[in-house]
């Protein structure tokens, strides 16, 4: 079905002559076939959000409907790839138009269709199954092996089925339904973006996401099928914290989606994640990674397209049991895109210019992040989907309404600070600010893998801190001196947590990743100090010279001691430390 363009506006057309055609429908619009989707429908007329550049098209210039929602591609190929928000991948683009920029009207498959993959089957001929049950597997990279799954909507019996070196395309079994109609099965599934893949069962999260940050895992942390967002101003670390999450957490799978994010970011990610080394597999990090790069400089309507393609991928390796994270970078241009295209429809603004529909739109993403049982006959099977999203509000004002609309959903807030940013110390998380809503559901967790003292240890960890805020307003007034000496042993452990324990350096390969293990021990022995002190104290031992003990120097560079070394080197750490204070206790006591 076909109709006429009435009104160009930007990226939004209106046509004419489209009654039967439906809301969401993919549409191809004038004779460069530019991609455009239904956003509403008035009588016959419909205003359609078109995904490329719009320029040159006018009145008169044909509109045809494809008759299907917005979907994207799911099968072997999509690891190792980069798609621009539409699922078009930049690199097939690339070898077809021959020139670095986006022509318009460019068809390309998101799958390779020629490449051949080792299929082998799982399931047998005659075997019942039903959606999300596992046909056979495909490895896919040396980390990912990739599962080739019923449909979700089908039901039925496995007629054929074999294994050997098919393409995407090629029918690799073939289900017989309960009405008996034979159903060809490629490697290759279609699902619509913006309807969340089904499940069996929503789990409350109990596992931590291992991140390898210091500040993350210690102070706030998110749970695997969590929310979290990182909201900051220009320059405070939003992305670089973005990309030390997707480099080391302990995930199966990385989406990483640069929404409307500048292009040279994208570039330090395609550069660096080939490089590094997952310090779970010993593989590169790009062999579990998906990207979708929408840069700033691409059309501004495919960028809202975007996060609903990374989230849908993300969602269809959680149906095959593995934990995903889904990187939004970030939200906020991404609300941009809701709000343009909002002006353009005439739409009735909502507060500082967004549509109405800001709040549930930002809900409808961060609700398909979850704990899941995964569909299918295998009542094992379950996968986590985490969604972390950064937030860039204008100046840093956190009660913009992203930022707003997005603290009321998710559950992990970290706040970045220009402050700290512009200290140098990075990750730039203020401690005072940020919060985690995950504690109580992983106690048990911590409690039973790394022992009750570990978040015995977080909350002592905490009111240090938050002590020293507030005795930083009388040192301000009457200097440090006039403090008492366990006021001034407070602030002096304050500061060996800010700096030898939360500021962490993302360029220094020692340090771009802190198991747990090695943060229980630095955080025990920064706290071991605190009480050994105080008891000095009390024995008569000057503070000045429990300062200035070696140990304070040697905890300021424990955070470069080799992975393989430092289990040996803490522990003669903490026993110098010990007699190093009793001698000061000694000589203090003496001195009386």
């Amino acid at each position: 079905m076909s109709g006429k363009i009435v009104k160009v506006s930007g990226p939004l057309v209106v046509a004419t002559g489209l009654k039967d055609a439906n809301m969401a429908d993919v549409v191809r619009v004038g004779e460069q076939r530019l991609i455009g989707e239904i956003l509403n429908m008035n009588g016959d007329a419909a205003s359609i959000q078109v995904y490329e550049e719009t320029s040159g098209l006018g009145p008169g210039a044909v509109v045809e409907t494809t008759g299907a929602p917005m979907s994207v591609e799911l099968g072997p190929g999509l690891i190792e790839n980069i798609y621009d928000g539409i699922q078009r991948p930049l690199e097939g683009i690339l070898k077809k138009a021959g020139s670095n920029n986006l022509p318009r009207g460019v068809e390309v498959p998101a799958l390779d269709r020629e490449k051949k993959w080792d299929f082998t089957a799982v399931a047998k001929p005659g075997d019942k199954v039903i959606g999300g049950d596992v046909l056979g597997t495909v490895q896919e990279t040396s980390v990912v092996l990739h599962k080739i799954m019923v449909p979700p909507t089908l039901k039925g019996t496995v007629e054929s089925i074999q294994s050997g070196a098919f393409t995407v395309l090629d029918t690799v079994a073939v289900v017989v339904d309960e009405k008996g109609e034979k159903h060809q099965l490629t490697m290759v599934q279609k699902w619509p973006v913006r309807v969340g893949r089904p499940y069996k069962h929503k789990y409350a999260p109990r596992t931590p996401l291992l991140s390898g940050q210091r500040i993350v895992d210690a102070l706030f942390p998110v749970a695997k099928g969590g929310t979290a967002a990182i909201p900051g101003p220009f320059g405070s670390g939003k992305t670089v914290m973005q990309h030390q999450l997707a480099k080391w957490s302990d995930v199966d799978i990385v989406v990483y989606i640069g929404c409307g994010e500048r292009g040279n970011e994208m570039t330090d990610v395609l550069r660096e994640f080939p490089e590094l080394v997952d310090p779970r597999t010993g593989e590169s990090l790009m062999k579990r990674t998906v990207l979708i790069a929408n840069t700033s400089d691409m059309p501004v309507a495919a960028r809202e397209a975007s996060i609903y393609t990374g989230i849908t991928i993300a969602e269809y390796f959680r149906d095959m049991g593995y934990d995903v994270a889904v990187i939004a970078d970030s939200t906020s241009r991404w609300a941009e895109a809701l709000r343009e295209m909002s002006g353009r429809l005439e739409e009735m603004p909502g507060e500082e210019g967004y549509p109405a529909y800001l709040s549930s739109r930002l809900a409808q993403f961060y609700e398909r992040a979850g704990m899941v049982e995964c569909i299918g006959s295998d009542t094992e099977r379950r996968g986590s989907l985490t969604a972390v999203g950064a937030v860039s509000p204008p100046g840093g004002d956190l009660s913009e309404p992203v930022s707003q609309a997005t603290m009321r959903i998710v559950k992990v807030f970290w706040a970045l600070d220009s402050s700290l940013a512009y200290r140098r110390h990075f990750p730039a998380i203020n401690w005072l600010n940020s919060y985690s809503l995950y504690l109580d559901s992983l106690k048990p967790w911590y409690d039973e893998n790394l022992g009750p003292q570990f978040m015995a240890h977080r909350e002592q960890a905490m009111s240090i801190l938050q002590e020293e805020a507030s005795l930083n307003e009388i040192v301000q007034l009457v200097g440090k001196d006039s403090l008492s000496a366990g006021d001034q042993l407070t602030l002096e452990t304050a500061k060996m947590l800010r700096e030898d324990f939360l500021q962490q350096n993302g360029f220094m390969e020692v340090d771009w990743y802190s198991s747990y293990d090695r943060q229980d021990k630095m955080l025990s022995m920064i706290l071991d100090y605190d009480r050994l002190c105080r008891a000095a104290i009390d024995k008569g031992a000057a503070a000045a010279d429990l300062f200035a003990i070696p140990f304070r120097e040697k905890m300021g560079r424990a955070k470069s001691v080799p992975d393989d070394q430092y289990p040996a080197v803490y522990a003669d750490m903490a026993r110098e430390m010990e007699e190093e204070i009793e001698a000061a206790a000694a000589r203090g006591g003496a001195d009386e």
